[in-house]
This record gives C-alpha cells, sequence and structure tokens, in this order.
C-alpha cells in the first residue's frame, strides 16, 4: 500500500489514527478556509488574490536544486526554500513540494564511491602512495536517482525538522495518474497527509521511469514526461490554489532570454504563445520553458493559479515564494483574464514614445497644452465637482479617512480657479526651460561645447487623497517635456478619472495624449517601484509613511521628496509680540495637515513667564491646539500638559510640541537633531542672529520672520510643485518646473579628434567660456534627450 511506504518513509508508526501514534512535532491544524478562486473552480484573476491560496505546491527545477557543476544539492538554495514553505505552513497553508535533485544528489555520491574504489585499487596495484590520474566513467540516471533519492530525503526532512515540520516522501510513475485506482489511493494518501499538518515531498520515481515518450498525452490530459508535467498534474489533482514553478530565469519573456530585444512577460494569458519564441531548456533537467509553459496552461485551465519565477538568483532566492504568494511582481504570472486596458509596462512604453514628441514640440505649443489644461478646469467644474462629491460620500460612508484627509480630497470652484491660474504661470514659465543653453565653451578652434536643459524622462507620481494634485503635476510634466504615470489614492477614483480625461484632451490638440497615463490596474506600490529600467524619478506626494514605503521599495529608482515635514520655529529673545502671535498661529492653525505647518515649537529661556509667552499660550488654546510638553518645558511647569513623547514628531493635526532652549545655537543643535531638513523659521529682530540662522542651519527652507507656510512653489512663484524634497543633491525645496530638468552636453566640431590634441597633435585646447545664446525655437524644438 502507498500509505504504508509513506508512513514509513515520514517516520510515521502505522496503527490506529490517535494522538499518541503521530510523532509530527506541531499537531494538524483544521482547515478554516477555503480559497475564493479555489470554490469558485477558477484561478485566481490578479495577482493581489494569490494572498488567498491556501494549497499550494511548489515546484523546484533540477537547476533550482543542483550546483553549478551538476554534482551535488545548491544547500543554500535549498536551505532558503525550505524556510519559505515552512513559514508559509505555520500560517495555517497546506504547502506541497515537487522536487528534482535526486539524481545529482546520487552522481555526487557514486562519483565519491567511483573514486575511493579506483584509489584503493590502483594503491594494491602500485603499491604506491602516488596515484594516477582517475577518471569517472559516465554514470547512469537511473543508477544515480536510486542512489540518491534516500539521501535527498533525508536531507529534507532534517531542514524541516528545525522548523518543527514534518515532511512525508511520496516517489510516483506516469502510471499512477492513469490507473484510477492509483490515482485515488495517492489522492487520499495526499489529502490524509496535509490533514495531519504534514509537507509531501514529491518526485518522480527516476530510478524505474522509462524515457518520455513524445506526443503522449491523452485526450485532456497532461503525460508525466518531466517535474514541470508532474507539478502540473498534482496541483489539478489535488485542486490546489496556486502552482509557483521556480527555474533559472526570472519568468517568461517574449523571446530567448539573453537576447538583445528580449521582455520579461508579467502577465501570460491563454492564446498568447504565438507571440513568443522559446530558447534552449535549462543546463539541467528535462524540461524547457516550452514544457513549463505547456504545463503551466494545463494547470491553469484546471483552475490552479501559476507563476514561473527565478529560484536561483541569490538578492530574491531568500523571499521569492513569499513575494509570490503575497501578490508581488514576481516572475510571470499566468491568467485566464485579460484586462480591458492596457498593462503598466505598456503604459510606460506608451508615455516614453508620446514623451519624447511632447519634447520636441514648440515651446509655445507646450505653453498652449497646459493653458487649454487650465481653461477645462474652470469650464468643466460641474463634471469635475460630480466626480469628487460622489468620492467624498463614498469616503464619508466608508468612515476610514480622518478630518485632514477629507479636507485634502475636497475639491471646490475657489480650488480650481486657483488651480487654473497655477496653470497659467506654469505655462509661462515653459517658454524657455527645455532646450535652454546653460554654459558654453569654446574648447578649440571650430570646437564648441554646450550644456543644456532636457527632460528627465518618465515620471512615476504616486499620491494619496488629493486630486488637485493630476494637474499640478500634470503641467509640469508637460512644461519640462517630461512623460509622465501619475498613480491616485483609490478615495479619489472618480475624481482622477475626469482629471485624467481632461489632462489627455488637453494633451491631444498636438497628437502627444498618451504622454500622461493614469494607473488604474490592480498594481502595488511596490511593484511600480522596481520598474528600473522603464521609469527614471519617482516623486510620492502623501503620508511620511507612504514616503518611506517608497524610498524603501525603490532601490534602483531615485526619489524626490520628503519623508517627514518635522518644521520648527524659533522665538528668540528678541521677537516681537505682533510678529511672533501671526507668525505661530499661521503656521500651525492655517492648514495642520500640510507638510510645511510647524510641528515644534521652541522658546527663548528668557521669554518664559513673559506677557509675550502668556499670549502665545491663549492663543493655542483659543486655536484648540493641544500643546505637548518638551523635557524642559515640563521642568518649569508645577502642572504642565500631556509631555511629549518623541520630539521627532509630525503631528499633522491641531496639536504641538513646546520646548525650551538656552540660545540660537541650541535651537540650531535641537533641529538638526529632531528635524527633517523641510522647513524651518526664526522670529527675531535681531538681524545678526537671523543671519547666524540662515547661515548655519541646513534645511530645505530657511525663513526670517516669516511663516513656515511659505514653503509651498505656488508661494515661490513656481507656479506650482510637485512635491518639496529634503534631499541634499538635484532639486531641493519646493520642487517646481526646474527640478524636472537634468542636462545633457552637446558637442559641436569639424573632423576633429583626440589625436589633435596629443603630444605630437597639431590642436590646442583653448577652454574658452562664451556669451550665452539661446537658440531659436526650432533649434530648441530639435533638442531633447533621446
Amino acid at each position: 500500500m502507498l500509505l504504508q511506504r509513506l508512513s514509513l518513509c515520514a517516520g510515521l508508526p502505522l496503527g490506529p489514527r490517535t494522538k499518541s501514534t503521530i510523532i509530527c512535532p506541531r499537531l494538524a491544524k483544521p482547515l478554516t478556509q477555503v480559497s475564493l478562486a479555489r470554490a469558485n473552480g477558477n484561478s485566481f484573476a490578479h495577482r493581489g488574490e494569490l494572498r488567498q491560496a491556501k494549497r499550494i505546491v511548489v515546484k523546484l527545477g533540477s537547476a533550482v536544486v543542483t550546483r553549478g557543476d551538476e554534482c551535488g544539492l545548491a544547500l543554500g538554495r535549498l536551505a532558503s526554500v525550505v524556510e519559505q514553505v515552512a513559514m508559509l505552513q505555520n500560517q495555517g497553508r497546506e504547502m506541497m513540494i515537487v522536487t528534482s535533485g535526486a539524481v545529482a544528489f546520487g552522481k555526487q555520491r557514486l562519483r565519491h564511491e567511483i573514486l575511493l574504489s579506483q584509489s584503493v585499487r590502483q594503491a594494491l596495484h602500485s603499491g604506491q602512495n602516488q596515484l594516477k590520474d582517475m577518471s569517472v566513467p559516465v554514470l547512469e540516471a537511473r543508477a544515480c536517482a536510486a542512489a540518491g533519492q534516500s539521501g535527498l530525503m533525508a536531507l529534507y526532512e532534517a531542514m524541516f525538522t528545525q522548523y518543527s515540520t514534518c515532511t512525508a516522501q511520496v516517489l510516483v510513475t506516469n502510471l499512477d495518474f492513469h490507473d484510477d485506482q492509483k490515482r485515488q489511493n495517492l489522492n487520499s494518501t495526499l489529502q490524509e497527509l496535509l490533514r495531519m499538518n504534514i509537507v509531501p515531498i514529491i518526485n518522480t520515481n527516476d530510478a524505474v521511469v522509462p524515457p518520455p515518450e513524445p506526443n503522449s498525452d491523452l485526450q485532456g490530459v497532461i503525460s508525466i514526461k518531466d517535474n514541470d508535467s508532474l507539478a502540473a498534474r498534482l496541483a489539478v489533482e489535488m485542486k490546489a490554489d496556486l502552482l509557483i514553478a521556480l527555474s533559472d530565469v526570472e519568468g517568461l519573456y517574449d523571446s530567448p532570454p539573453g537576447s538583445d530585444d528580449a521582455k520579461l512577460i508579467d502577465i501570460f494569458y491563454p492564446g498568447d504563445q504565438q507571440s513568443i519564441t522559446y530558447g534552449t531548456k535549462s543546463r539541467v533537467g528535462l524540461g524547457g520553458m516550452e514544457a513549463k509553459v505547456k504545463a503551466a496552461l494545463w494547470a491553469l485551465q484546471g483552475g490552479t493559479s501559476v507563476v514561473i519565477a527565478n529560484g536561483t538568483h541569490p538578492k530574491v532566492t531568500g523571499h521569492v515564494i513569499t513575494d509570490i504568494v503575497e501578490g508581488k511582481k514576481v516572475g510571470t504570472f499566468f491568467s485566464e483574464v485579460k484586462p480591458a486596458g492596457p498593462t503598466v509596462e505598456q503604459q510606460t512604453e506608451m508615455a516614453r514614445n508620446s514623451g519624447r514628441t511632447l519634447a520636441a514640440l514648440h515651446p509655445d505649443q507646450r505653453g498652449a497644452i497646459i493653458c487649454h489644461l487650465a481653461d477645462l478646469l474652470v469650464e468643466k467644474k460641474e463634471e469635475i465637482l460630480a466626480a469628487n462629491k460622489t468620492d467624498m460620500d463614498l469616503a464619508a460612508n466608508a468612515g476610514q479617512l480622518s478630518s485632514a484627509l477629507l479636507n485634502r480630497l475636497s475639491l471646490s470652484p475657489a480650488k480650481l480657479n486657483s488651480l487654473a491660474i497655477g496653470l497659467r504661470q506654469i505655462a509661462v514659465a515653459s517658454q524657455d526651460s527645455v532646450g535652454r543653453v546653460l554654459r558654453r565653451t569654446r574648447v578649440a578652434h571650430n570646437l564648441e561645447l554646450e550644456q543644456i536643459t532636457v527632460p528627465i524622462g518618465v515620471l512615476l507620481v504616486i499620491f494619496e487623497a488629493r486630486p488637485d494634485c493630476l494637474p499640478q503635476v500634470s503641467a509640469l510634466a508637460i512644461a519640462s517635456g517630461n512623460a509622465l504615470l501619475a498613480k491616485g489614492g483609490k478615495e479619489a477614483a472618480n475624481t482622477n478619472r475626469v482629471l485624467h480625461e481632461l489632462t489627455q484632451e488637453a494633451l491631444d490638440i498636438h497628437g502627444v495624449k498618451e504622454a500622461v497615463q493614469l494607473v488604474n490596474t490592480r498594481e502595488e506600490v511596490e511593484d511600480l517601484c522596481r520598474l528600473d529600467k522603464m521609469i527614471d524619478l519617482i516623486i510620492p506626494r502623501g503620508s511620511s509613511q507612504l514616503v518611506r514605503n517608497i524610498q524603501r521599495a525603490a532601490k534602483s529608482i531615485p526619489v524626490l521628496g520628503h519623508s517627514e515635514g518635522i518644521c520648527h520655529v524659533y522665538v528668540d529673545s528678541e521677537a516681537t509680540i505682533d510678529k511672533v502671535i501671526k507668525i505661530v498661529r499661521d503656521s500651525k492653525c492655517d492648514y495642520p495637515a500640510a507638510c510645511n505647518a510647524m510641528e515644534t515649537l521652541l522658546v527663548h529661556r528668557d521669554i518664559l513667564r513673559t506677557t509675550l509667552f502668556d499670549q502665545i499660550i491663549d492663543m493655542l488654546r483659543t486655536e484648540r491646539v493641544k500643546i505637548h510638553a518638551g523635557p524642559r518645558f515640563a521642568s518649569y511647569l508645577t502642572f504642565s500638559p500631556s509631555e511629549v513623547k518623541s520630539l521627532r514628531t509630525e503631528y499633522g493635526d491641531l496639536e504641538c510640541c513646546i520646548e525650551v532652549v538656552d540660545s540660537m545655537q541650541e535651537a540650531i543643535d535641537h533641529i538638526h537633531r529632531y528635524g527633517s531638513s523641510h522647513t524651518d523659521v526664526i522670529v527675531t529682530e535681531n538681524e545678526d542672529t537671523a543671519e547666524q540662522f540662515l547661515q548655519q542651519l541646513d534645511s530645505a527652507c530657511v525663513f526670517w520672520n516669516a511663516s513656515s507656510r511659505f514653503a509651498d512653489g505656488y508661494r515661490f512663484g513656481l507656479g506650482a510643485e510637485v512635491g518639496i524634497s529634503t534631499a541634499r543633491i538635484h532639486a531641493r525645496g519646493p520642487v517646481g518646473l526646474e527640478g524636472l530638468l537634468t542636462t545633457k552636453w552637446v558637442l559641436r566640431g569639424d573632423g576633429h579628434t583626440a589625436a589633435d590634441f596629443s603630444e605630437h597633435g597639431t590642436l590646442k585646447y583653448l577652454h574658452e567660456n562664451l556669451p550665452v545664446t539661446q537658440p531659436q525655437p526650432r533649434q530648441m524644438a530639435a533638442q531633447r534627450e533621446d
């Protein structure tokens, strides 16, 4: 009986099934959840649904399990796979492994035995310790499999034991699936193992299996030719929710990997196989990518979702399985549901191509697009506000947004008019943006060098519940000749849709409609941040948590932004009452949720217990601002407000911290230690003190006798901003049009070569700085980044 063999392999004694006879470290967990897809008999339609997968088959290809020399196992990779499978098993999922590796493990053992035997014989015959060169005969695969099965299973068992997880070995052949009784026995055995919370380790019995016959598939049934087909057949037979096939390639490509134009296919749909070209199979194993695709499509037809991914890459092996189950964009996902619109990769490609045309337009044409968009915001305001009301009603009913976020989500006629004014300012500024000459140098006679401004490329702007961000960043992208991917929060889905339609209507007057794309797919932000070959700059607009998450996820794409807006106002001992009250009130109370709102009020020790300080406190109480006392401020008070938990806190509401300092220098030190290098203010009448503060403080924006709320692109005269950057390179502070441009060097010569300037050459470097003259509009239109 197969069950008896399994019991012996798993170390389970036969007999009545009672708790005393189960020697697994953990008791079986009841099946508490059935995935939605499997309940309906369908595969998952989207990656995000993979989190619901309950029963999962992990197929480990030969290239994953074996070492590069094909003799022995890749223990490090195998250990990371075991750790991930055990973790998912401990979450209550039902895990099965279809593994290769018995032949490689057996080959290692047999080679060792043969070499040892040869060395002994040679030593006996020669009578000397010096041995002749020994050759190892070609080893037959079935013999290697027979020698390696027990060792491979012992290795799995030892590894899983470290995570208190039981395993059981199952060896199968094609006949076990073609014979109804054997197939039922196999199904029953695996169901029982899963019920007892045991991980089945399944492999073809390569010691006795005959060579695969070509074209031996039966009608509607896939033949077991390799572990790809075995995993697919097993997944369908066991009604698995997900099959993860790990190999030595990133996934499925539209042409052989390594070719110049090969692109990784994110989602593969049935019927798309005619559009791809298969390469050669992996260095080891029986199946190639064509076999994997065939097996995956067969499993998909049977109701099991499939992902093919790389299990050998050292940077991802340790989390590839868990990433797939979490719905992250890893490998190729097979889906039967084809979305109506383009994929985000296709959107990025369309945006880049259209963006290059946008950059080549006459400056007046780009300005006309922006002005037309400004007109549409006013003309179509009823349509915009109706969509916004729908979003507001949905958000209010859901009850998940704070009052501050609801305020950001809301649009009004006044906001739309203000947006239109800002867009027209951008249109004016765009006249001399792209193609502007920054520097001209005569390198030598008839050899002139220019540094000119060009677009960055493709921008990804991610914003939360702030639909007014979409027309602002669209206008800035248009003015700077950049393509734009906009990813808005779901809270503003209806408003964003209408605003994007208006943006594309404006772009269409000069045939560049696709330059601005709205990402409406189910892409996770982390997945978008991995498109390093398609996106040139990411600009997050939202909470500090959103910005931090994007900065962590975007390892290969620059991120322009700030993670926190911990802004300070320092009230010096020589400050006047009127200015202090006005500046502190505006900095804190005008818009508490803004990133440039005051979060900490620093006061000089000399103004404590003065009329000035009393008026500050009275004003904050009148404005209903909750006060948190810093450690030093609390020490001065008998009955103090709640002491601050951290001096590095962004409240984003009508709350602030008050702390006491002894001097202006101590205020600077405090800001450097607890601030976020965003915006900081000094209020004083002493010009020398103010100048020292402005010079010494290392923040993106430093103000004297002005509210922190001035840290804004519109107030700076930039028209609008894509965000405020606290980075030390590229753009810093409110980032408008200039921050979305980079430069390139243009050299105009007359047959010059580097050899002309060598020791024996005829030319000498001049390096003369020339007057900067801007090119004519027709020339500017031709100067763009390719």
